[in-house]
């Protein structure tokens, strides 16, 4: 298996990988974090897939739909004709306040010239490739169902022949046709009407989302990709935003870095709300709010650092032995142990979240006092934790030490803390709250400054640097301008940067040296260079990276050093939100000019 060559189509419920020639190689129903139906992305020979095959003679091409979540395959064969496979899950508004987002794939086969030939290849496999799929013919739709468990089923429906279908057989293509998985029996009619119908009105929701986000002279087609992605990776139940859609894709090929990151992460969900707040998306930051409200149903509620995406606590991850993995990397795991983990930063993200909650949209004065409960427990959990070590922003699994960058964001938490109860006129708490968040500071002054090396580095009394102290300017701690701040970036610069891409550390961690670049820590170079002045260098190492996405503008977890092969979970979110920001960061330095709204 190649590179993460794979499209994204979803509908803030569920989602499915489309790869490049038009195979749905992953989808799980009905929601994000659901059992697969199709998982040959995890092993190709026995995973399950539902692809459309022609002739290798065929020249294919594939795009999205220019400001949607839609994909259109196109297959053309000089002589014989051409045809386009539009793939989409459907959204659109339903009512002022509802949304029509059933756990359904629609696969629109427009006839474009000729007679093309092709192929249906229908080939579930239920639970996580575990349970062999049986087929039951009705006049309308060919009920899927599990062998082991016949409740567990879906329904396909199409205007080609089922046994076709079933047995994979050639068919020449004369007009539009339409093949509709849903997991739910319809009750109403489908036909090529009706999947055109649909069609349209998903194009349309999708292309009066996009016109709302915040535009710019350069860069512009790759924002709105992300921003796109960053939507399409929000649950809209509950209000959760996932880390990536997949799970146990490798960090690094026949390494055990694999995790399943179908999850609701504090961290990365809040910098993907503030990511949306900024480019204008403020329903999303308030539903996340909404979801961060009903996690914590009382003031003894512990925070965790990350939650099933309807809320839930307990992750338990296991393996799945009978999966060879993508690219034989094994093990393939579901649930994620990291819930239980003490990672001592995530609180800083979810307090800045909460106050630009008081700052852009504070709701009425029922819910601003059920925030403030919130914001002083953050306090609370910050206050007594911060001293302690933890096990950081990247999960080591059996390391806890005093991470410099987590004692930063317990700053952040104190900080942005402070600055809500000026705006509330709790001046005690005000007081209370800068002290403790001053003793924060000094202490990493302290402690976190090798005088040696010239650095803030990566744990308290090491000589080790890590790329997450990049981000010490852009939450405030520290001004660009700041010696140590310009020392620091050029230090994390020099040990961390090679071949064009950053490590996290290189420093051995639960698995050994780290072997492959994480996408996001590039992004934060930019960043960071930009700031201090560097401002070519930033722009330069920006449009390589750039170049590293794939064919439809996508990018995964990590990338590999020598090839730029993407790896780990996909698509990213933290990946995509840190573009944008580096967007934003060059627009807004610029002047306002550079930018337009719709």
């Amino acid at each position: 298996m190649g590179n993460l060559d794979y499209g994204v189509i979803g509908n803030c419920r569920t989602a499915a990988l489309v790869s490049k020639k038009g195979s749905i190689d992953w989808l799980c129903f009905p929601s994000f974090d659901s059992p697969s139906v199709f998982a040959k992305i995890l092993d190709e020979k026995s995973g399950g897939y539902f692809a459309i095959e022609v002739n290798e003679q065929y020249q294919i091409k594939q795009e999205y739909i220019k400001g949607t979540n839609i994909i259109c395959t196109s297959y053309s064969l000089e002589g014989e004709g051409a045809f386009e496979l539009i793939d989409f899950i459907p959204r659109y508004r339903a009512s002022a306040t509802d949304y029509y987002m059933p756990p359904e794939v629609y696969r629109y086969i427009r006839y474009l010239s000729g007679k093309p030939k092709f192929k249906v290849d229908y080939a579930p496999v239920m639970n996580y490739a575990k349970e062999e799929a049986v087929f039951q013919k009705f006049p309308d739709f060919i009920k899927t169902a599990s062998c082991e468990n016949l409740k567990d089923n879906m329904y396909l429906y199409s205007s080609l022949d089922f046994d076709n279908i079933l047995e994979g057989k050639e068919m020449t293509l004369e007009k539009d046709e339409f093949l509709l998985l849903s997991y739910h029996q319809k009750l109403i009619d489908i036909d090529i009407e009706r999947i055109y119908l649909e069609y349209q009105r998903t194009k349309v929701y999708w292309l009066n989302w996009n016109n709302r986000s915040r535009k710019f002279r350069q860069y512009n087609d790759a924002v709105s990709r992300s921003l796109l992605i960053l939507k399409l990776m929000s649950f809209q139940e509950s209000g959760a935003v996932i880390a990536a859609l997949t799970t146990s894709i490798p960090e690094t090929i026949g390494e055990g870095r694999n995790w399943d990151y179908r999850f609701c992460w504090i961290r990365d969900a809040s910098m993907s709300i503030e990511t949306l707040l900024k480019m204008g998306h403020r329903s999303a930051a308030k539903r996340f709010m909404g979801f961060i409200k009903g996690i914590l149903k009382s003031k003894s509620d512990s925070f965790q650092i990350m939650y099933g995406i309807d809320g839930s606590r307990n992750l338990k991850e296991k393996e799945l032995p009978h999966l060879t993995g993508y690219a034989d990397s094994k093990p393939v795991r579901v649930g994620n142990a990291a819930y239980n983990q003490r990672q001592n930063d995530s609180l800083g993200y979810l307090m800045d979240v909460i106050y630009n909650y008081y700052l852009h949209f504070p709701g009425t004065l029922d819910e601003m006092e059920e925030m403030w409960e919130i914001v002083k427990n953050v306090v609370k959990a910050v206050s007594a934790e911060w001293r302690k070590k933890d096990q950081s922003i990247w999960e080591f699994r059996n390391i806890e030490k005093h991470f410099v960058f987590s004692k930063v964001m317990c700053w952040v938490a104190l900080d942005r803390a402070v600055t809500i109860a000026s705006f509330l006129g709790k001046a005690d708490y005000e007081q209370k709250w800068h002290a403790e968040a001053e003793c924060i500071r000094e202490d990493v002054m302290t402690h976190g400054w090798n005088e040696e090396i010239q650095s803030f580095t990566q744990t308290y009394d090491s000589f080790d640097v890590d790329s997450s102290l990049l981000l010490m300017e852009q939450y405030g701690f520290i001004e660009a301008s700041d010696e140590r701040y310009v020392k620091t970036v050029k230090r994390v610069k020099q040990e961390l940067f090679y071949k064009g891409l950053m490590y996290r550390y290189k420093n051995s961690d639960d698995f050994g040296r780290p072997s492959s670049a994480f996408t996001i820590c590039t992004f934060w170079l930019v960043r960071a260079l930009y700031v201090i002045g560097e401002k070519e260098e930033a722009l330069g190492i920006f449009d390589q990276l750039l170049s590293y996405a794939n064919h439809l503008k996508l990018f995964s977890e990590d990338l590999d050093f020598e090839t730029k092969r993407q790896l780990g979970n996909f698509p990213q979110a933290y990946s995509h939100l840190a573009l944008i920001n580096a967007v934003l960061l060059f627009a807004d330095e610029k002047s306002s000019s550079k930018f337009i709204r719709p």
